[in-house]
């Protein structure tokens, strides 16, 4: 097998990845880039299919309480690349930014392709070496050890990033494979949990008409979280971003009710349902008197049959329909996961206490995040302090 020695080895090319390999670069070590993929980015290149949401525009102050626990100990690393930078870096990048109406930042082009293709070419023009197909296989005596196509290799590095992402999507390469290499070389784990995921329902045969259907301007409400948003009906569940913003709270064992008329207070529905004729049934009241008809009634009848008929008791039901118990969606469907390296592994630096010269970011990291810019956000500028402090690691 062969063995060879690098100055700078990061393995995963991603966001985190990328980064810092570009830090390394810029502090003039030549970077060996090892991907298991035949091709870097996939995640990313995922996300722009659906508009690539780069960043939140918003103050640092009201940016990081969204890492939740994690806030703290990644402020530094926030403060040190955060929206503003994140902004910045595009247009270094010659990717144009806007601002859409909830404060989400996205390229013009809104796919991800031409921000990574210029990178790319960026990084190759001051050298890196990017290995595709190198996937990690182990780590023993300061050694990784890669299956490649041209058989075992290995390489001994002074310094390493490791931005191997999380345990979801893993056909896009963020499988978890790392984490029993990392154990086994004494590094403590947090147990990988979905994050930012649909839920599992089991709908009746009477809801297969709206399949697909999307659920607007409603509010969610699960463990004292209530959240603005859409919701779309799937033959598994629900998904969308309302859901994702809750979706913690529900993993967590916290019930789901959703707001049908959160622009409607409950006197004002009781008012309107008593005005109907007290001969109609109930669905027709709610059809006429509030405009409630195909998913949002088809939601009402799978989930609170019988309907109250007395107003109060039906506005109060429309206020906060009782979904029944809600399953996460398999972590494979995530879009990102919680778990992983916590932070009592690791430096300030990131660099793994039980490996020096080994430093982690990104989503190999144990922080947890909402959609809206944030996990890209955090990506990034965890790949970026890692690869600076790598960058400077003299140690044995």
């Amino acid at each position: 097998m062969t063995t060879e020695r690098a100055p700078a080895l990061v393995i995963g090319a991603g966001p985190a990845g990328l980064m810092a390999a570009d830090m390394l670069l810029a502090a003039g070590f030549p970077v060996i880039l090892a991907e298991a993929k035949p091709s870097p980015g996939r995640k990313l290149l995922m996300a722009g299919k659906s508009g690539l949401n780069v960043t939140k525009d918003e103050r640092l102050a009201d940016f990081v309480p969204n890492y939740a626990e994690s806030a703290p100990w990644l402020h530094p690393i926030l403060a040190d690349f955060g929206p503003d930078q994140v902004k910045s870096w595009m247009y270094t990048h010659r990717q144009e930014v806007f601002t859409g109406s909830s404060g989400r930042v996205f390229p013009k082009a809104m796919k991800a392709s031409p921000l990574l293709r210029y990178w790319l070419n960026d990084l190759g023009a001051r050298g890196l070496d990017l290995r595709l197909r190198w996937r990690w296989t182990g780590l023993e005596d300061g050694t990784f050890h890669f299956a490649t196509p041209d058989g075992p290799r290995a390489i001994i590095a002074e310094r390493v990033v490791l931005a191997l992402g999380g345990a979801s999507w893993a056909r896009l390469g963020s499988d978890g494979a790392w984490a029993p290499i990392l154990a086994g070389n004494g590094v403590p784990l947090a147990p990988f949990r979905p994050a930012n995921m649909g839920l599992r329902l089991d709908w009746s045969r009477f809801m297969v008409p709206y399949f697909g259907a999307p659920l607007k301007s409603i509010a969610l409400m699960a463990g004292g979280q209530r959240v603005r948003g859409e919701a779309v009906i799937t033959a598994k569940g629900l998904e969308g971003g309302g859901i994702y913003a809750v979706s913690r709270a529900v993993r967590e064992g916290a019930a789901l009710a959703i707001d049908l008329f959160p622009d409607l207070g409950a006197e004002l529905i009781t008012e309107r349902l008593a005005a109907r004729p007290a001969a109609e049934s109930v669905s027709n009241k709610a059809r006429k008197a509030l405009r409630l008809s195909g998913a949002r009634l088809a939601l009402v009848q799978e989930c609170a049959r019988p309907l109250p008929s007395q107003p109060e008791a039906l506005a109060a039901l429309f206020k906060a329909l009782p979904l029944p118990p809600c399953q996460p969606a398999p972590m494979d469907e995530a879009i990102s996961t919680a778990g992983g390296i916590p932070r009592t592994a690791l430096d300030d630096g990131l660099m793994l206490r039980a490996l020096p010269g080994v430093f982690a970011a990104g989503e190999m990291l144990d922080w947890e995040a909402p959609t809206g810019g944030y996990l890209l956000t955090a990506c990034i500028a965890t790949g970026r302090w890692a690869g600076r402090v790598a960058a400077g690691w003299s140690g044995a």
